[in-house]
C-alpha cells in the first residue's frame, strides 16, 4: 500500500508550512511551484548569479525563512519531500477514482507538460495586485508596486532613481522603505487612506499589538528616510512623453472625491502604485470550491467544501506573512490526520488557530482602512485605456454601458473586447469594473493560464513512471508524467 500523497501548490510561506507540517507526520508531499526558487513574493531571492552578499537586507522576519528553507531541505534530502521547481499549474483534475491530478506546464517556452497525482492537494497560490486605471498608468516607469519590490528583491535592481509610491494598503510601507534603503530618493508616499479611518478602528487594530509596531517600524524607516508621506492624497495623472517625468497628485474629500485646488506635481522617474492585493482563485474555481466574495471558503481545518482539496494563505483572503503561517500548519496538519483516516485534534493546533482567528479579525479591519478612492473612476478620462491587452478605452467601456445597454462586466467584455486578452481580466477586471460602474465579480475560467492546444489534446493520455528531472526517490509516489512520452 502506497503511503498517502499531498500535493502542494505554491511555495510561498502558507505553502512551505504546510508541506513541512504534513511532512513531519508522515506525508509525502510534492510542492509545486512556478518560481525557480521556494519563498514566494513575501521571501522572493535574488538568482544565484547575481551574487548577493546581504539578501536579508531586503527583507524582514529572516529568521522565519531561514527555518521554513531549512525545513525544506531537510525533507527533500530525506526524500519525503519533492519540491518541482518552474512548474506552472493551469488545472487540477478530481479523477473517477479517489484523488486529483494536478496538470503543469514546464520548460523554456512553458509548453511542456507534466503531472502530479496525489491523495489530496492543497491551494496555497497566493495573490495578486489590484490594478486601477488614472491617466498615464500605461507610461514606461508606472509599474505595480509589488513589481518594484519584485525587481529590488529578485533583480537587485531599481526600477527608477526617483519614485514616488502611491495607492493604498500596507504593502506602499515596505515598497517606499526598501526602494529608499537601496538608494532611490522616494520623493513621496501617497496613500489614500483616511487617517480618520484608522481612529474609528483604532480598537480592532490595537488587538494585535506587533502588527501595531511593525507599522511604527515602518514610520521610522520612513522618517529616516525623510520620505514625506501624504495620507488621504491620490494620484490623478502620469505625466512624460517617452517615459514618466512627474505625478500630480491630490487630496480627497470626506466623500473621496478630488479636491482640485490641491492638486501638485512631483518630479520623478517612477511610479510604484498598488491599490491592495486580490486572492488568486483560480484553480479553486475551476474545481468548483466555494468563493466567498473574492476568498475561498474554508472550515476550520482549511478544507474547502470540494473533497480531498484544502486551501491556505492569501487564497484564502490576504493577511500577510502571520496569517499565512498560521493556516498553512493548520491545513497541513488537519491533511495528515485526514489521510492517515483518523479525525483530527484541533488541540494540536490551537496556538496556531488562535492566531488566525486573531490576524482575520485584525485584517479585516485593515481592509476597511485601507479602500481605494470611493470616486476614483470619476478622474478616468475617455481616452485613458482601461485594458491594455486588446487596447480598450475608458470611453468604449462608458459607451457600452450608456448606449448599448450592458449592464454588467461580462457584457461588458462582449461588446468591447475589455478582458479578452492575455491576462483574461486578471489585471484589468476591477479598472474596467469601476469604470462601467458594474459589480467586479471575476469569471469562472476552466483553465488558470494559457495552454497550448497539443498539451490539453493529449492530457492524461498515458500512464508513465514519472519525469526524468523529478526526484530520483519520487517517481512512484509522485508520479510524475510527461504526456507525449510512452510508458517504459
Amino acid at each position: 500500500m502506497s503511503e498517502p500523497s499531498l500535493a502542494v501548490i505554491g511555495a510561498g510561506p502558507a505553502g512551505l508550512a504546510a508541506t513541512l507540517a504534513a511532512a513531519a507526520r508522515g506525508i509525502r508531499v510534492t510542492l509545486i511551484d512556478s518560481a525557480p526558487e521556494a519563498g514566494g513574493q513575501f521571501f522572493r531571492q535574488p538568482a544565484p548569479g547575481l551574487g548577493a552578499r546581504r539578501p536579508q537586507a531586503l527583507h524582514h522576519q529572516w529568521r522565519t525563512w531561514e527555518r521554513l528553507r531549512d525545513g525544506l531541505r531537510t525533507h527533500v534530502r530525506a526524500g519525503t519531500v519533492s519540491h518541482l521547481t518552474d512548474h506552472h499549474v493551469w488545472f487540477v483534475e478530481r479523477r473517477d477514482t479517489a484523488g486529483l491530478t494536478v496538470h503543469a506546464l514546464t520548460g523554456p517556452e512553458q509548453e511542456e507538460p507534466a503531472e502530479v497525482r496525489a491523495d489530496a492537494v492543497l491551494l496555497a497560490t497566493g495573490g495578486y495586485e489590484t490594478v486601477l486605471p488614472f491617466p498615464g498608468w500605461t507610461l514606461p516607469g508606472v509599474v505595480t508596486a509589488g513589481g518594484a519590490q519584485a525587481m529590488l528583491k529578485g533583480g537587485l535592481v531599481l526600477p527608477g532613481r526617483t519614485a514616488v509610491v502611491a495607492g493604498t494598503g500596507p504593502l506602499l510601507l515596505p515598497v517606499a522603505t526598501g526602494l529608499a534603503a537601496a538608494g532611490a530618493t522616494v520623493a513621496a508616499l501617497v496613500d489614500s487612506a483616511d487617517p480618520a479611518s484608522f481612529v474609528r478602528r483604532s480598537r480592532a487594530l490595537a488587538a494585535r499589538p506587533d502588527k501595531v509596531a511593525e507599522g511604527a517600524r515602518y514610520a521610522g524607516l520612513l522618517l529616516r528616510h525623510r520620505v514625506r508621506t501624504l495620507l488621504h492624497h491620490t494620484v490623478v495623472e502620469a505625466h512624460g512623453t517617452e517615459r514618466l517625468e512627474a505625478v500630480t497628485v491630490a487630496a480627497l474629500d470626506r466623500e473621496g472625491r478630488v479636491r482640485p485646488d490641491t492638486r501638485r506635481r512631483l518630479v520623478c522617474d517612477t511610479l510604484a502604485v498598488g491599490h491592495g492585493m486580490l486572492p488568486h482563485t483560480d484553480l479553486a474555481d475551476a474545481l468548483g470550491c466555494r468563493v466567498d466574495g473574492t476568498d475561498v471558503h474554508v472550515d476550520d481545518e482549511q478544507r474547502t467544501d470540494v473533497p480531498g482539496v484544502w486551501a491556505a494563505g492569501e487564497t484564502t483572503g490576504i493577511g500577510g506573512l502571520a496569517l499565512s503561517l498560521a493556516e498553512g500548519h493548520i491545513a497541513g496538519r488537519s491533511v495528515a490526520a485526514r489521510l492517515a483516516g483518523r479525525a483530527p485534534d484541533p488541540g494540536e493546533w490551537a496556538v496556531a488557530a488562535r492566531a488566525r482567528d486573531q490576524l482575520r479579525a485584525f485584517f479585516a479591519a485593515v481592509d476597511s482602512v485601507y479602500a481605494p478612492p470611493a470616486h476614483w473612476a470619476e478622474q478616468v478620462t475617455d481616452e485613458t485605456v482601461v485594458c491594455r491587452c486588446e487596447e480598450v478605452s475608458a470611453g468604449a467601456v462608458r459607451e457600452a454601458v450608456r448606449e448599448l445597454g450592458a449592464g454588467d462586466l461580462r457584457t461588458v467584455k462582449l461588446l468591447t473586447r475589455a478582458g479578452m486578452g492575455w491576462c483574461q481580466g486578471r489585471v484589468c477586471g476591477p479598472g474596467v469594473a469601476g469604470v462601467a460602474g458594474c459589480a467586479g465579480t471575476p469569471g469562472r475560467r476552466p483553465f488558470a493560464r494559457p495552454v497550448p492546444l497539443g498539451v490539453l489534446a493529449r492530457a492524461g493520455e498515458t500512464e508513465g513512471p514519472g519525469r526524468p528531472d523529478a526526484h530520483p526517490q519520487d517517481q512512484d509516489q509522485c508520479n510524475v508524467t510527461p504526456y507525449g512520452e510512452e510508458p517504459v
